[in-house]
């Protein structure tokens, strides 16, 4: 009795699993090949990011005393009449490499900088938050992202706190609404 039981039971078992299902076996093999060439996409959409941000200049650092560089900033942007932007984010964000080498890589952006601002890159990481600077302005990183911009007058009085969204174009930035930016938050003569 047993044994006619298991019989049944394998029998009825390899029956189940032997059953057609009405997917056609050419769909079967092209929803796999969909799969794994999205899989792939992705995967190559990450190394060329990984490539990318490899390449850029990495300008934050996690180990700066971001306070004692903000005040020696403000002192110096007194005597020279300059606003000062912080540039908040870190090397970890590609988005934040990319803007810092879009600006130094456009002449006339780079020009527009030098000659307004003190430029800083205060940066956010888990080496480094920098919790105290960053609360000193209302924590904008929370709130938008990064990278974000914190424009400070002479004084170190903030006067301005810009996301960076709109200033992406594509896998870049927009020329043009970035100078506007700067054209707009640089010192009043």
């Amino acid at each position: 009795m047993k044994k006619s039981a298991i019989l049944a039971f394998l029998g009825l078992s390899v029956l189940g699993f032997s059953q057609n299902t009405n997917i056609p076996k050419e769909e079967k093999v092209r929803d796999n090949t969909l799969l794994v060439k999205t899989d792939h996409a992705e995967l190559d959409a990450k190394k060329k990011a990984a490539e990318e941000k490899a390449k850029l200049p990495k300008p934050y650092n996690p180990k700066a005393d971001a306070q004692a560089d903000i005040n020696k900033l403000v002192a110096q942007a007194k005597k020279e009449g300059k606003n000062i932007i912080l540039q908040a984010g870190g090397n970890w964000c590609i988005w934040c490499l990319r803007f810092n080498n879009f600006v130094q890589g456009t002449p006339e952006l780079k020009e527009l900088v030098d000659k307004n601002y003190l430029y800083y890159h205060l940066n956010y990481s888990p080496d480094n938050k920098n919790e105290k600077v960053f609360a000193q302005y209302d924590n904008p990183g929370e709130k938008f992202g990064y990278p974000v911009f914190i424009v400070l007058d002479k004084n170190g009085k903030m006067i301005k706190v810009q996301q960076s969204d709109v200033f992406e174009e594509g896998k870049g930035y927009s020329k043009d609404k970035v100078k506007e930016f700067f054209k707009t938050w640089k010192p009043k003569a």
